[in-house]
């Protein structure tokens, strides 16, 4: 896209190579209340408040105040929620678009419907586009089948969705808790207690655990009373019809959504007013690898490349800076080879 406001703006492609404590960052949440201004966002602390401004749930429903107390018994600090109209794809569809002007970083909704999941992939990916990165996390249900999960992970086919299963919403709003709780984003959330939980509704053997991990879904388990997730994953798995593991690992996004906007606020903020001249351009270049050298002296990516800073041919104001990095990645399997004697 071609911008004539004055700013900084960035794109990124990437390719394959062969209750808890309170998080700094901001977690949206759409869906049904008892209460409320339908399209209304409304800034949460705590669940109370919660409570105050969307009221309980109505008997026997999983709602607004449910998906609340998922979130802040994970470690939210800020919720930023929204009322729906009505709980159809159109009402949803909304609800989301309220939040697409907002600054969230996760955002979880209480519906299982694909078309309600599929208008949610594109409000987040909208809202990516225009520079207010996030990711989307829902619930497969309770009951579909592994193969059916992976059906729904190919619908949504996006590295901004993550699609968890088994369980309801609850779990997928508290797994969003938890991934904006971790505060590297090269940190997989493998392994992470889901708080508030002791059990699940299905359970699966590592044949479908396989299957849902290169099919794009979330699993979780219960171990000793304690559910957990057991890999991040996102749904996207293909691209333009083909496989691609890519983007499969949710750490991958992640560490964009960490490294890409830390770029561009250092440069918002150093390069006001400032002339396209060979010196500025020099400054800048500068200014992005001294970022890029402190993300890999943070461990959040291996390496660097050369980075060029140009000017534009096609228009003198606009500089453009083109540079390239490799992911960290998290440690996902260890295998012990022994060899004994006897």
């Amino acid at each position: 896209m071609v911008h004539e406001h004055p700013g900084v703006y960035s794109s990124y492609d990437a390719s394959s190579v062969i209750g808890g404590k309170k998080t700094a960052r901001i977690l949206g949440a759409a869906a049904v209340s008892t209460t409320g201004t339908a399209n209304e966002v409304v800034t949460l602390t705590s669940y109370a408040e919660g409570v105050s401004a969307f009221g309980e749930d109505a008997e026997g429903t999983v709602g607004m105040a449910a998906l609340l107390a998922a979130l802040y018994r994970n470690g939210a600090a800020v919720v930023k929620a929204v009322k729906v109209s009505a709980a159809t794809p159109t009402g949803y569809e909304a609800a989301f678009a309220a939040l697409e002007q907002e600054a969230v970083d996760v955002i979880v909704c209480d519906s299982t419907s694909v078309d309600v999941q599929l208008k949610l992939r594109a409000s987040v990916e909208k809202a990516s586009g225009a520079q207010r990165e996030r990711i989307g996390v829902v619930s497969g249900g309770a009951s579909e089948t592994a193969a059916k999960l992976v059906e729904r992970a190919g619908k949504l086919n996006s590295e901004r969705m993550v699609l968890t299963a088994p369980g309801d919403v609850r779990m997928a709003a508290a797994a969003a808790a938890v991934i904006a709780g971790e505060s590297d984003p090269s940190v997989p959330v493998n392994g992470a207690v889901l708080a508030g939980f002791s059990g699940l509704s299905a359970s699966y053997d590592d044949t479908q655990v396989d299957t849902l991990v290169t099919g794009g879904v979330t699993p979780l388990e219960c171990v000793s009373g304690e559910v957990s997730i057991v890999r991040g994953i996102t749904t996207r798995t293909t691209t333009g019809g083909a496989a691609d593991k890519t983007w499969r690992e949710l750490t991958t996004v992640r560490i964009v959504d960490d490294v890409i906007p830390a770029l561009r606020a250092s440069l918002r903020a150093r390069f006001v007013r400032s002339k396209n001249t060979a010196q500025v351009r020099a400054a800048i270049r500068s200014q992005v690898m001294v970022e890029l050298e402190n993300k890999r002296a943070q461990e959040i990516i291996d390496s660097f490349g050369e980075v060029s800073v140009k000017a534009s041919e096609d228009d003198p104001t606009v500089c453009l800076v083109e540079f390239s990095f490799a992911v960290a990645h998290g440690l996902n399997r260890i295998y012990l080879s022994a060899h004994i004697t006897v």
